[in-house]
């Protein structure tokens, strides 16, 4: 054998040798010996008291995952029981931040070659984890820094695999004012889903209570970008029932979230302790619907696709987007609803003040009894919580037949706690009523402005339940802009100020009705006993100004070939009283007729409509006194021989087109 053979086969033998030595002294080592140097270079690099109490050990297992000749070298597979790390003085969570029952680990030890630490098959069974931040932005999960920066690592670490078994967390954070507890056990035999753990969940989230119960998968890959980790819950969230099931695949990159979510409550503003998200007040709900969340590092994306469900007994469906940005989040999106129950909405205006209707949402305001206009306040708290662009179409409105509204749509927005509905538009009586509408939550009281033209409103469908008027042919046009502060619909109209304009320009209207208002007796009689007939109105006009919740009007005139009728007076809507005088004048010959002023007095809801008596009684009494001089001369007085003049109509209609105005709303003193 020659001298480099030699040299070859003794160096190839003493590295084998040396190998050999190095697996049976890390096979017969006892590692609990080195448990001491280990506890102290943890503790002193971390800034906490780090141990290992019970045993390590040091074992060896084939890996799976590979293949080849790689297949027979088994992997090293350290494992510690009983492990400990203790929290930092200042936290509320107990003395531990985490205990381990049982941890271990396998390695790869070919990669040590390249100075890649490939950690697999992470197993933790019996794990107390406890995290924890405080306002002040500290956490304790973020140990203690070096002195001095350490230069960059040349090892690379990857994690694939975890297992957990038996494991109890708890997360704590005042900020977002959620104290989450979770205790999770292995679940017995084999789930087709990839269920492995089942947990149930306690806590608090905004001060809500948080109960329920769910399974995940107990096998977590975090490598493997097509791994699916199975999800399944149903949390009770204060008020909110919520239900979520399917996957997170590739947990290190949050793009990857892809979850049905169900959820149901008793009214959508008490999500908000659950979203952040600042919703109406509704009747009961439920909806079923798609979640994918996209998180990096400027902010996250949550959409809720192609949901379905109801709000109270309305349909609701849609997508919308939930935006983390700065400075605040923006909601935006498309709902539609179907069949649209008009009294469904009546919580969102607060237009459902009685206790009754409102016992399923928690809210305590009554309104007053007499009081029309409605008390409800609405509350800005929480206007600044983010920014909203959302579109809602009501197709088809479900609604008391005296209410002539078909449909519904509008665009929600929300900025710098300024609200706007722009437009708001609602089918009504085969036209259309158009609004904008800007409420401004800045200031303590609310700042409101309304634009409102309606146009193409048909008479007998705005009074669908009025039989006399079915006949009708006119249109209804009209304008207002009206300004007013205020916390609730009834504060706003009690301080409004503007200007309200309407007209008929053509059609007919009602001959009993105006002859019953005119008390030509017969007439009336006989309209009532034979049938209606109609007379061609040839204008109706109006024009209100409104200061300091007072309507004034400035004309109100109905022209028809028979009569003219004018009304006068004021409509106060901060006491909702009425106080309106109406003047009917005959263009014509009437017999018998104690054609005579009318008068309606009274509130909105109790109002008081009646004769002028003065008038009546003039006219009775004299037909009395000539009676008795001769029975012929007693219906002198009865005979209406006046005749009124045309109204110039074209005028009217010339000023009812100028716009209307209001002046932008006033701060009240104790602002």
């Amino acid at each position: 054998m020659t001298r480099p053979r030699k040299i070859l086969l003794f160096t190839g033998g003493g590295i084998l040798l040396l190998l050999l030595l190095i697996v049976i002294a890390l096979l017969t080592f006892d590692f609990n010996r080195i448990k001491p140097y280990i506890n102290r270079r943890v503790s002193e690099a971390t800034g906490r008291v780090f141990e290992i109490r019970g045993d390590l050990r040091l074992d060896w297992r084939r890996s799976a995952d590979e293949g080849g000749w790689h297949a027979w070298i088994p992997w090293p597979r350290p494992s510690a029981q009983d492990v400990v790390m203790s929290n930092p003085d200042w936290a509320k969570t107990g003395p531990q931040m985490l205990n381990l029952k049982r941890v271990a680990v396998s390695f790869n030890p070919w990669p040590l070659l390249g100075r890649r630490l490939v950690l697999q098959d992470l197993d933790v069974d019996g794990l107390l984890l406890n995290l924890e931040r405080t306002t002040d932005a500290r956490n304790n999960w973020t140990f203690k820094k070096p002195e001095e920066p350490a230069p960059p690592s040349a090892w690379d670490v990857d994690l694939g695999k975890v297992a957990v078994r038996n494991a109890a967390l708890r997360y704590l954070d005042p900020n977002s004012k959620l104290d989450l507890k979770a205790d999770a056990h292995t679940m017995d035999g084999v789930d087709p889903k990839g269920y492995g753990l089942q947990f149930t969940a306690g806590g608090s989230y905004r001060h809500a209570p948080i109960t329920g119960s769910g399974k995940t998968g107990s096998i977590l890959s975090l490598k493997d970008k097509h791994a699916v980790f199975p999800v399944q819950g149903d949390l009770h969230i204060g008020k909110n029932a919520i239900g979520v099931e399917g996957s997170v695949t590739q947990p290190t990159a949050v793009t990857a979230i892809d979850l049905n979510l169900s959820l149901a409550g008793s009214s959508m503003s008490n999500l908000y302790p659950l979203t952040g998200v600042l919703l109406p007040d509704t009747p009961p709900y439920a909806t079923k619907g798609h979640l994918i969340g996209r998180l990096n590092t400027s902010g996250s994306d949550w959409t809720y696709e192609k949901f379905t469900g109801k709000v109270g007994q309305s349909d609701l469906s849609g997508t919308l987007e939930y935006k983390v940005q700065k400075p605040r989040p923006l909601l935006r999106g498309t709902l539609v609803s179907n069949q649209l129950r008009l009294v469904d909405l009546g919580p969102t205006v607060k237009a459902d003040s009685n206790a009754d209707k409102k016992k399923n949402r928690d809210v305590s305001a009554k309104q007053p009894e007499g009081k029309a206009l409605p008390v409800e306040q609405f509350s800005t708290q929480h206007w600044d919580a983010l920014d909203a662009d959302v579109s809602f179409t009501g197709r088809k409105i479900i609604r008391d037949k005296a209410l002539p509204i078909d449909d519904l749509a509008t665009e929600i927005h929300m900025k710098d706690k300024v609200l706007t509905l722009t437009p708001l538009n609602f089918g009504v009586a085969g036209g259309k009523l158009t609004s904008n509408i800007s409420l401004n939550g800045q200031t303590k009281e609310i700042q409101a402005q309304i634009k409102t033209a309606a146009r193409g409103l048909k008479v007998k469908r705005l009074f669908p339940t009025l039989e006399s008027m079915q006949a009708s042919i006119g249109e209804v046009n009209a304008n207002a802009s009206l300004s007013g502060t205020g916390n609730s619909i009834a504060a706003m109209m009690a301080s409004a100020n503007g200007e309200l304009k309407a007209a008929v320009s053509e059609g007919t209207v009602s001959k009993f009705i105006l002859e019953a208002a005119g008390l030509n007796i017969p007439n009336a009689v006989f309209s009532k006993v034979f049938g209606d007939k109609q007379v061609k109105m040839n204008c109706l006009a109006n024009d209100f100004d409104v200061k300091n919740g007072v309507m004034q009007t400035k004309y109100f005139v109905l022209d028809t070939t028979d009569a003219v009728v004018t009304v006068n007076g004021t409509i106060n809507l901060s006491t909702e009283v009425m106080d309106l005088d109406i003047h009917p004048k005959t263009k014509g010959l009437r017999i018998i007729s104690l054609r005579s002023p009318l008068y309606v007095k009274g509130t909105f809801k109790d109002p008081d409509i009646g004769l002028q008596k003065g008038a009546i009684a003039a006219k009775a009494g004299g037909a009395i006194a000539l009676g008795v001089l001769s029975p012929l001369a007693a219906i002198i007085p009865l005979i209406n021989p006046g005749r009124t003049d045309d109204v110039d109509c074209a005028r009217l209609l010339a000023d009812y087109r100028e716009k209307p105005h209001a002046p932008p709303p006033r701060r009240k003193k104790r602002d």
